[in-house]
């Protein structure tokens, strides 16, 4: 049996390989992904005074912190009863619009673009951010940094700083806004929905009117039939910060729709030995191992999920493009990977008009903050909707607030199966006896992981009861001399 192995694994935050094992034929048998690093933050967090937790938690990952900040400042809340006023509830979920808008800005253009603007099987040394720069033009580059930059200017603003964010206290936020601090979000968010139309446009133009990648779309080795997962508000419109957690089964059938606290009715974890990534998967129908189908426990939490397990954009322009995908792509739910990008722009466009609602406002420069705090429930879950998945914090406290224990559902943690099974396809649909791997093919596998976006520095928590480490000494050709391991 022969193996191919990428490693590492290219544009994403953290750090993984994968391992494809071909038989006799030339075919792939199977696919391993492996996630070989381990965070820990569950455990770093107990015996910390809980209103603490918001801002050590930043410090999961500089890619999403904000995310991690949002879901926290929930879960605080509930462990001290506490409902924020509604500017503070608003302040936060501006925060958390620009915050949406700056990372899914990055992944469109320096993760996911290289794949398809500058193409998938072009050179590796063109396939990145500069490539992009390079085939759209330095004008649309300049653009992009700029974006991104408004948005941190936001997000350092309202939260103090654009990554290790210290805005949320328990039943509200440390500071408001004024009346010349909006004025300005205002501007910047009016030029958020601009660039994300342009964004928008320009997915149509190079992604949709080619039929070659419309193809690959439709009909490559990228598609996963099973369950979605997402956020939605009391329409069942899509929400990032607030609201109901909804799954829809393979047809697009509503199976649950649950409020955050209830999640572990719902939501269980399995540990496999080669991994330290949990598997979460549909506790009602329980684990029926790697598979696709309606019986499947198996479910996605990404931007297209989301939109599946939703009726609607609560935004105008959002809706149009919701409505534009799904017709293009013959109806709810979609179950192409690829349509992950197309989706992830959707929710650009609903980021960028969301944040500019909030800055107008009235109640956006409002002076009450916080409620006050008069009890300790001890116990607590936030659930906000992450870039990449849903995103749970649970807590657990004594009566004076200390953290007993600690449980992190990541976004990515969700999708660890479903990303597992989009390799193995990828791998069987584009390697066989007849077409031998390529580095343009290896890439292409890359791509059925890169859809998910995925954050593994966050997503790493299991541990298997040994941190396993293997040294190999190499000489001056690069021959394996020796392997020492424990």
């Amino acid at each position: 049996m022969k193996t191919l192995t990428i490693d590492p694994i290219t544009r994403l935050e953290g750090h993984g390989k994968i391992d494809i094992f071909l038989n006799d034929e030339g075919d792939v048998e199977n696919v391993y992904f492996q996630v070989p690093e381990l965070r820990g933050f569950e455990k770093f967090c107990e015996g910390r005074p809980v209103e603490e937790l918001p801002s050590i938690v930043t410090k999961i990952c500089g890619v999403c912190p904000g995310c991690h900040h949002m879901a926290s400042g929930k879960a605080v809340d509930a462990v001290f009863g506490l409902e924020p006023p509604p500017t503070a509830k608003k302040l936060r979920e501006l925060f958390y619009m620009a915050h949406f808008v700056h990372s899914h800005i990055a992944h469109f253009y320096a993760l996911a673009a290289p794949d398809f603007v500058v193409g998938p099987n072009a050179p590796a040394a063109e396939r990145n951010i500069l490539g992009v720069i390079n085939k759209v033009g330095l004008e649309i580059g300049t653009e992009v940094i700029k974006q991104r930059r408004i948005a941190q200017e936001i997000q350092a603003l309202l939260g103090g700083h654009q990554t290790h964010v210290v805005m949320n206290i328990p039943g509200g936020v440390k500071k408001g806004l004024t009346e010349e601090e909006r004025d300005d979000i205002v501007k910047k968010a009016e030029g958020f929905v601009e660039f994300s139309k342009f964004s928008m446009q320009l997915f149509k133009d190079v992604v949709i009117g080619n039929k070659d990648y419309v193809n690959i779309i439709l009909n490559g080795p990228y598609s996963l039939k099973i369950h979605s997962m997402g956020l939605v508000d009391k329409n069942k419109k899509v929400n990032f910060y607030d609201g109901t957690v909804r799954v829809v089964d393979t047809d697009g059938k509503e199976l649950y729709n649950y409020a955050p606290k209830d999640y572990m009715d719902f939501v269980e974890e399995r540990v496999e030995q080669w991994s330290y990534l949990k598997f979460p998967y549909l506790k009602k129908i329980g684990w029926k191992g790697f598979v696709e189908g309606q019986d499947s426990g198996v479910y996605q939490a990404t931007p297209l999920s989301r939109l599946n397990a939703s009726e609607g954009m609560a935004t105008p322009i959002a809706q149009k493009e919701y409505d534009f995908m799904y017709e293009t792509l013959g109806g709810k739910p979609v179950h192409a990977t690829l349509a992950m990008h197309w989706a992830r722009l959707v929710e650009l466009i609903y980021s960028a008009e969301h944040c500019l609602e909030l800055a107008k406002d009235p109640d956006i420069t409002g002076k009450e903050l916080r409620a006050p705090i008069d009890k300790i429930v001890g116990e607590g879950v936030g659930i906000v909707e992450a870039q990449r998945g849903t995103l749970t914090h649970h807590y657990w406290t004594d009566d004076k607030g200390m953290v007993r224990k600690v449980n992190l559902i990541v976004g990515t943690t969700n999708n660890h199966a479903a990303i597992c099974m989009s390799l193995k396809k990828a791998a069987q649909g584009l390697i066989n006896k007849g077409n031998p791997a390529t580095e343009g093919t290896l890439n292409m596998i890359e791509m059925a992981f890169r859809a998910y976006d995925p954050c593994f520095s966050c997503a790493t928590h299991s541990l298997p009861g040994q941190m396993k480490m293997v040294v190999n000494f190499l000489d001056l050709d690069g021959k394996l001399i020796r392997s020492i391991g424990r």
